[in-house]
């Protein structure tokens, strides 16, 4: 193992608030991504391309969403040796999300749980700031992933999503349509057949016209939850076919408690995400599978604490990777050492 500067850091960021850590962290990455100052955490980027969705990426692994809310931090990440980053979830406007405290590490699960609620500066900060990245000049693939206001009722959501789609488009490799995160009221009910149906014909015609106005076509994926039994996996995999969607992301934070029932903050509310949802996860990875055919574009995300985790991920039928909580618990050295195991996985030698 190399040395890991990271494995110095650790103790001084979990003694912190886990939301100030968390700031604090982006914003040292802002401050540092374009010097030299990289070195502290830069890997080298595993050479494993693989074709998703028309898209090239570097290599399987890639940033969830929800660590870097604003796009701030594109390069800095990038550095860490992700083949892919996706950022958001942006909102039509400004808003403020959840009062604190509202994120809490349960280091004996190797979990976070949080209700942040889509805090983020906006769909125009946003895009000024993916547009000051050069990751997308490097060859890395950029997912941009939207969402809507909380003050905006359920049923003018698709105007949120459109708004965001239209704002994002041109500055995006591929675009995520959020509809599960827990932390926004009555978001996850978008996952319904009608809700879900109404939602992605709007979206996909849309991206007919955007597509038409910019001579390019961007992949729509869509992110969907873990807490869904086999029926709604299933009416969701034809809903996505049917609208004519390039893949999906499985899957976000959970509202499970049942693996960390007796840990100190086991019982916030709020999206659990790390260790314990990488068997909910991979389950809803494997019936999207099954249900998908073999070519249908799978993101598996949840619960990648390990480069083991992470193949796990490939093995249940995922073709990408994303980490989040197990970035915050191991350091970037997790992203190289997941993508060589995924590589060596898929490319085994005689």
């Amino acid at each position: 193992m190399p040395f890991s500067p990271y494995a110095l850091a650790r103790p001084f960021l979990f003694g912190l608030d886990p939301e100030t850590a968390h700031d604090l962290t982006l914003a040292t990455l802002a401050r540092v991504q374009h010097t030299p100052l990289q070195w502290a955490y830069r890997r080298p980027l595993v050479n494993d391309p693989v074709s998703v969705a028309g898209l090239r990426f570097p290599n399987r692994v890639g940033l969830a969403a929800g660590l870097d809310k604003n796009a701030r931090c594109i390069d800095g990440l990038g550095a860490m040796g992700f083949g892919f980053v996706e950022v958001g979830t942006v909102t039509p406007k400004a808003q403020p999300g959840n009062p604190k405290p509202r994120m809490f590490r349960l280091p004996e699960a190797g979990a976070l749980i949080n209700r942040l609620g889509f805090n983020n500066g906006g769909l125009e900060a946003f895009v000024s700031n993916v547009q000051r990245a050069s990751f997308r000049q490097q060859g890395r693939i950029l997912g941009l992933n939207i969402g809507k206001n909380a003050a905006t009722p359920i049923e003018q959501a698709t105007n949120d999503y459109l708004t965001c789609l239209d704002g994002v488009y041109p500055h995006a490799d591929y675009v995520t349509v959020n509809i599960s995160s827990p932390n926004t009221k009555n978001l996850r009910a978008l996952q319904s057949d009608a809700a879900l149906d109404a939602l992605l014909g709007a979206l996909a015609e849309r991206r007919e016209r955007l597509a038409a106005t910019h001579q390019r076509r961007v992949p729509l994926f869509v992110k969907i939850a873990p807490d869904l039994d086999p029926a709604q996996v299933d009416v969701i995999a034809a809903t996505l076919r049917r609208h004519g969607m390039d893949g999906v992301v499985a899957t976000n934070t959970t509202l499970s408690r049942e693996a960390v029932q007796g840990l100190n903050h086991g019982t916030e509310a709020g999206g659990l995400s790390g260790a314990p949802v990488l068997a909910m996860s991979n389950r809803v990875i494997a019936q999207l599978r099954s249900a998908l055919g073999p070519s249908f574009p799978i993101i598996g995300v949840g619960g990648v604490m390990s480069a083991d985790d992470a193949v796990a991920k490939i093995s249940a039928g995922a073709n990408l990777v994303q980490i989040y909580t197990g970035l915050i618990y191991q350091g970037p050295q997790l992203v190289m050492d997941a993508a060589n195991a995924i590589k060596k996985h898929c490319h085994p030698r005689p």
